[in-house]
């Protein structure tokens, strides 16, 4: 029997309930990654793979309002994990960047969590793993086009 749309609720809540989980296990993780706080491993993340962005850029990337921002970024800068630096491209409005320190720490904590996924997958095949990477793939694709359509940025 085709499953209806009772069913692909049921699977919807069912994938609902996993990636709450997912996230409860994902922050578990950090904190065991030499101590960085998961929103700073979040926007060293972004710098990183995106080179440096004014609190401006953070804040939309990120889906993260410019105080609350603001704040976790003055928090690493104290840290040395971050700093501000002119915009390359001349603009008034300052850059953040990762200072030499805070490429090591991101390493370091993206080594250890990559350690900890290679662990916990070590029985998975191959096929597998691409199969799961590709499909977060999508679905973290598909929030990310949800968010821009719902606040207009993104043309229907």
């Amino acid at each position: 029997m085709p499953e209806g749309k009772t069913g692909s609720k049921s699977r919807i809540a069912d994938i609902e309930y996993e990636q709450m989980l997912l996230s409860r296990y994902t922050i578990a993780q950090h904190r065991h990654s030499g101590g960085m706080d998961r929103s700073v491993y979040l926007i060293m993340s972004r710098i990183d793979g995106s080179g440096p962005m004014s609190i401006a850029e953070l804040s939309h990337a990120l889906r993260l309002d410019s105080s609350t921002l603001q704040r976790q970024v003055t928090v690493a800068i104290k840290d040395g994990y971050l700093e501000r630096i002119p915009d390359p491209e001349g603009h008034v409005a300052r850059k953040i960047a990762l200072t030499r320190y805070g490429n090591e720490r991101l390493a370091d904590a993206r080594g250890a969590s990559i350690d900890a996924l290679e662990q916990i997958m070590e029985d998975w095949s191959a096929k597998d793993i691409e199969q799961f990477a590709h499909l977060l793939h999508r679905f973290n694709n598909d929030i990310e086009d949800d968010s821009q359509l719902r606040r207009g940025l993104k043309a229907e």
